[in-house]
């Protein structure tokens, strides 16, 4: 079971996440921020992730998030706010400080497994990648130039974790590279669209349907590109797929409005936490990805 820390001063709020998701998840309680960091601190590789009240005495949601950020075993550790304060602003400055999972109080219990789900997913496929790519890493170091082809999930998996070894920061660039690749296959190449998504997510039937489409005659022949080429100080990245392509402006940022929604936030986490420049070309079916080899 997946370990959970709960954080939030009221004891009803905690109480009715206990019972949401205490037969499914593992979970730990702390009253308020200070608490909750002692409790990571502590302890940094013990949880999966954080459900995290924004207002709180001692120690808010922002200020325990900050200290997260800035801890190298805790990071990477995905954090679910949870809050009333849901203006522009406010959410704007969680993002800025790391949220990128939010609930907006009061939510039902379905939402809540949705996010807790979306952002536990994330993880898991975060760290699957970074077991593919550590036994490639001698192969990758020796790339200057290559291309590859990809359609299927497993394919995205593999190649982003294998690419992204190639990096400074390997974990980040695996996940956005993954990103990146998966809107080729499925919004590009499948279709997919960003409320039709939604709803298979809700419906639990995703990948079945991302199966389903790549095995119809009409998408047989379709396939995404990645290539990389390596320069003296960056790695770039160029994505293609044969999709027509899409609204790709709205996504460079989570939009506040799109917040709360369980996804939508790849390409803006790509952006911001895994390359120096993410650049999209002409109608949103190429995008250019650049990391700087001179970062720490």
């Amino acid at each position: 079971m997946a370990r959970l820390l709960v954080v939030d001063d009221e004891l009803i709020n905690l109480e009715i996440i206990a019972q949401c998701l205490g037969d499914e998840y593992e979970l730990a309680f702390a009253e308020d921020g200070l608490q909750a960091w002692t409790m990571l601190e502590s302890h940094p590789q013990f949880y999966d992730g954080i459900i995290l009240d924004r207002l709180m005495p001692r120690m808010d949601g922002i200020e325990l998030l900050k200290r997260l950020k800035a801890h190298p075993s805790l990071r990477d550790l995905p954090v679910i706010m949870q809050s009333a304060a849901d203006s522009p602003e406010q959410i704007a400055e969680g993002l800025a400080a790391g949220a990128w999972y939010y609930l907006a109080k009061p939510y039902s219990a379905k939402a809540l497994h949705r996010i807790v789900s979306a952002a536990l997913d994330d993880r898991r496929t975060r760290r699957a990648l970074i077991q593919i790519g550590a036994q490639l890493q001698t192969i990758f170091d020796l790339i200057d130039q290559a291309r590859f082809r990809f359609r299927t999930l497993d394919e995205v998996h593999i190649l982003s974790a294998s690419l992204g070894r190639m990096c400074p920061q390997p974990d980040f660039v695996a996940l956005g590279l993954s990103e990146l690749m998966l809107n080729a296959v499925e919004h590009g190449n499948l279709g997919i669209d960003y409320a039709e998504k939604g709803r298979l997510l809700d419906e639990g039937i995703w990948e079945d349907e991302i199966r389903r489409r790549l095995d119809h005659p009409a998408q047989a022949g379709r396939y995404a590109l990645i290539e990389v080429e390596r320069q003296p100080d960056h790695l770039r990245f160029v994505i293609r797929d044969q999709g027509k392509g899409f609204d790709w402006q709205r996504y460079l940022d989570l939009d506040p409005a799109r917040a709360f929604d369980s996804h939508g936030r790849g390409i803006a986490m790509a952006r911001h936490l895994a390359f120096a420049s993410l650049e999209y070309r002409g109608s949103g079916n190429e995008v250019w990805a650049t990391v700087d080899l001179t970062r720490p």
